[in-house]
């Protein structure tokens, strides 16, 4: 087999062209957002409804990251991304169509499994169709793909929502023209897996694997640096689905603003700044980066608390964006433990493992919340759960101060590097490039 993809002619429109169906992609999951209020008036259903809509898509994350997490290598880069644009279109069809509970469900399922197929398969593409010299540049678009996506699909519905008619259909119509753009522009995407590997992928006897459920392994050499950063970056994906699930919300119950273009903001915030944090793992010292994002989360779990308790805005902005650098700085340096401490062959699976730990505490615990909203009401379910947050921060930092690292520090490898291996598996993992990363 080869080691790495043939380097094979697809023009400046190639890249171009990966990086548009990964931004439709992701921006599909978030168009959801700030659309949430309405969803409930519209429908008749209750806040722990909304959050259970909201987690079935982390689920479906989940659930495709352990069953197609090598499905890009098997098969080719682009049929999986073509995969994933069409689960897009599928899911923002389903909403457009929407008029009970169901509708919502299915779609969130379908948005996920979209997710899960594109993070990795457009990543390696990118990295696929990048000189080694342009490596780095590489990972950053696909950092900014993915995170700008998330961004974008909630900036953009809740402006159209907010200043344009039909809030409930014009923002998924909107994005079944992106992603029918997106699938026209991957008529430029060469093919960047081997013809040979494709062929033994789809014929051979290992076929069969490339759906099985895979329980992912974490070398025991790494797991308590690996259970760290996960925990650290998962507690701030759990505050970032809090945000994203309910902050329509809050902005309307505790603050009086009835502004879908504001709930948008909110998260949108959140995202970019994740996209940040895991840019600034490039240039901390690796032996600070994890002490310093869970103190960021603590921060953040303060401003959010904060914010609930006096019914300010600026707090909550805040919060959003330090939680966010806090994320990225912790899911980064995750992602730097497996580049460093996981042979080669196994490094897909780790980081599958990585990213299945994020995704359920970015469920569950906003399900949680529904449950506490019911019973308590928004400002106590969301000042217990910022305590939650704090103290699984404390936690992480604690057995930083424990259990010190010792030998060399991983290496800062981007963490969109890292991503790829999600659905490409260890052929897709590219050589931790010369320098800062």
């Amino acid at each position: 087999m080869p080691s790495a993809p043939p380097r094979r002619p697809g023009g400046p429109l190639a890249p171009a062209a990966v990086a548009l169906a990964f931004w439709v992609t992701m921006a599909g999951t978030t168009v959801p957002t700030p659309l949430y209020p309405l969803y409930q008036r519209a429908f008749g259903f209750t806040t722990f409804t909304v959050t259970v809509v909201f987690a079935v898509y982390a689920l479906g994350v989940v659930v495709g990251l352990l069953t197609l997490g090598r499905l890009s290598d098997r098969i080719g880069r682009r049929p999986v991304v073509l995969a994933a644009l069409l689960l897009a279109a599928a899911a923002a069809t389903l909403f457009e169509l929407a008029d009970s509970l169901p509708w919502l469900l299915a779609a969130r399922v379908l948005s996920g499994f979209g997710a899960a197929l594109v993070t990795g398969a457009a990543t390696a593409a990118l990295l696929d169709l990048a000189p080694p010299e342009r490596r780095l540049r590489a990972q950053t678009v696909a950092l900014a793909a993915n995170m700008g996506g998330l961004a974008g699909g909630t900036l953009l519905a809740g402006a159209l929502a907010e200043w344009a008619d039909a809030p409930l259909r014009l923002p998924w119509t909107v994005t079944l023209v992106l992603t029918g753009a997106a699938l026209l522009g991957l008529l430029a995407v060469p093919e960047t897996v081997p013809t040979e590997v494709r062929r033994a992928g789809r014929s051979g006897p290992r076929t069969g694997s490339t759906l099985r459920f895979r329980a992912p392994h974490v070398p025991p050499a790494v797991r308590p640096a690996f259970l760290r950063a996960a925990l650290a970056g998962g507690a701030g994906f759990a505050v970032t689905g809090v945000l994203t699930a309910v902050s329509g919300l809050f902005l309307a119950t505790v603050l009086g603003l009835h502004n879908h273009a504001l709930t948008g903001l909110v998260v949108a915030l959140a995202f970019l700044s994740t996209a940040v944090g895991q840019l600034l793992v490039r240039v901390l010292p690796p032996a600070r980066a994890l002490p310093l994002a869970c103190a960021g989360l603590v921060l953040a779990a303060a401003l959010v608390a904060g914010a609930l308790l006096s019914g300010t805005l600026p707090p909550l902005l805040l919060g959003a964006c330090v939680n966010g650098l806090a994320t990225g700085t912790a899911i980064g340096t995750g992602l730097g433990t497996v580049n460093a401490g996981v042979e080669p062959h196994r490094r897909g699976e780790a980081v599958s493992a990585f990213f299945a730990v994020l995704f359920t505490m970015l469920s569950v615990p906003v399900i949680g919340v529904g449950v506490l909203v019911r019973a308590t009401g928004l400002r106590t379910a969301g000042v217990t759960f910022s305590a939650v947050v704090a103290v699984l921060a404390l936690a992480v930092a604690a057995g930083l101060v424990r259990r010190p690292r010792r030998g060399t520090a991983p290496e800062p490898t981007a963490p969109v590097a890292a991503a790829a291996q999600l659905a490409a598996g260890p052929a897709a993992a590219p050589a931790a490039p010369a320098g800062k990363a």
